[in-house]
C-alpha cells in the first residue's frame, strides 16, 4: 500500500516569508497535494529575499500547482504573469494570491515594479517563469537574471516532475554576471526535471 504523501506546512517557510493567510487558505493547499497525490519536497532558504524561477512550464497545470504551493506553505510571494490573464471576476483572487499583472511590451516599467515592491516589502519572494510561455523555446530570455541582478538577491530553483508527481524547492543560484553562461547552468539543473508535455521544454 502507497502512503500518504507528507503534509504540506508553512514550516517549511522561514518566518520573514510567511504570509498572512488563515487557516482555511492553507488547508485548501494541502487538501490539493493529499487527494492529487503530489508532493512538495524541500525547504524555502532562510533569506531576507530571492527571485523564485519554476520550469518546466509545458501546461496550465503548472499554475495549479503554484497556487496550490503557495497556499498550503502559507508563502509570502508575488508572482508576475501576462496582464491578460488578470480578467475582470478573477482579477481580485490572482492578486490576492500575489499576482502582478505585467505587460512583456514594457520591461523597464516590470523592473521598476517588482523593485518597489521588494524595497518596499523587505521580505518577499518574487516568482517569474523563466520561459515566459507554455510552448517550447529554444533559448530561454536573460530579464529574470537581470531581475535578479537588480534586486541583489540569489534566485530559488523550483522543479516542476510529473512523472514523479513532485515539487521540488531546489538550489540557491548566485547570477554571476556572465548571462550566457548562467543559462547554461540553469538549464543544466532543470535536465533532471519534467513537464507535463515534456517535448514542449
Amino acid at each position: 500500500m502507497t502512503p500518504n504523501p507528507p503534509s504540506v506546512e508553512q514550516d517549511q517557510v522561514p518566518v520573514q516569508l510567511r504570509a498572512s493567510r488563515g487557516r482555511l487558505s492553507r488547508w485548501t493547499g494541502r487538501a490539493f497535494f493529499t487527494l492529487s497525490g503530489w508532493r512538495l519536497v524541500g525547504e524555502i532558504p532562510d533569506v531576507k529575499r530571492c527571485l523564485l524561477i519554476g520550469a518546466p512550464h509545458t501546461s496550465n497545470w503548472d499554475f495549479v500547482l503554484a497556487m496550490a504551493s503557495i497556499l498550503a506553505l502559507n508563502l509570502k510571494m508575488r508572482w508576475l504573469a501576462k496582464h491578460t490573464i488578470f480578467m475582470p471576476g478573477v482579477s481580485w483572487f490572482f492578486e490576492w494570491l500575489g499576482g502582478i499583472p505585467t505587460n512583456r511590451n514594457e520591461p523597464n516599467t516590470i523592473v521598476d515594479k517588482v523593485a518597489g515592491i521588494a524595497e518596499r516589502e523587505g521580505g518577499v519572494v518574487i516568482a517569474i517563469t523563466p520561459e515566459g510561455t507554455r510552448k517550447k523555446v529554444v533559448k530561454w530570455k536573460t530579464g529574470f537574471l537581470r531581475l535578479a541582478q537588480t534586486l541583489d538577491c540569489p534566485i530559488l530553483m523550483v522543479g516542476l516532475s510529473f512523472s514523479t508527481k513532485q515539487v521540488v524547492i531546489g538550489e540557491l543560484f548566485t547570477p554571476t554576471g556572465d548571462n550566457d553562461q548562467d543559462l547554461v547552468a540553469i538549464r543544466r539543473y532543470y535536465d533532471q526535471f519534467d513537464g507535463k508535455y515534456p517535448d514542449q521544454f
